[in-house]
């Protein structure tokens, strides 16, 4: 495993954890650490940022350049995201489980969209 992809490795799920602890703590009104969760959720995303910035440095990559495909793509996937995650809640939260499922992989099919948008068919 070449450094740059450890560095990433390590950083990715430093950030991840962050983030998913940060977002936790944020919406589980049980917990009652609504505060202290953005700001562990905002460190977690720093984290992520850093980690594609520092990886392409180390790989001698060029910063990202945003374009509309960029932009678009990156659009895609918070919507793919949010749609499978509001499945889930609707089956293990709210005990709805048909229009759940149907919306899960909805977001599923959204996600699968970005391999062919991203990498192009041959």
């Amino acid at each position: 495993m070449k450094k740059s992809n450890f560095v990433a490795l390590i950083l990715g799920v430093i950030g991840g954890v962050f983030f998913a602890l940060g977002m936790c703590m944020a919406l589980l009104p049980e917990w009652g650490m609504r505060t202290q969760g953005i700001i562990c959720g905002v460190v977690g995303l720093v984290v992520l940022f850093a980690t594609v910035v520092i990886w392409r440095k180390m790989e001698g990559k060029a910063p990202v350049q945003l374009s509309g495909k960029t932009v678009g793509s990156i659009l895609l996937g918070v919507f793919g995201a949010l749609l499978l995650g509001v499945g889930m809640s609707l089956c293990m939260v709210f005990s709805k489980m048909m229009i759940g499922i149907i919306i899960g992989v909805t977001g599923i099919v959204v996600l699968l969209m970005l391999i062919p948008l991203t990498k192009g068919l041959n």
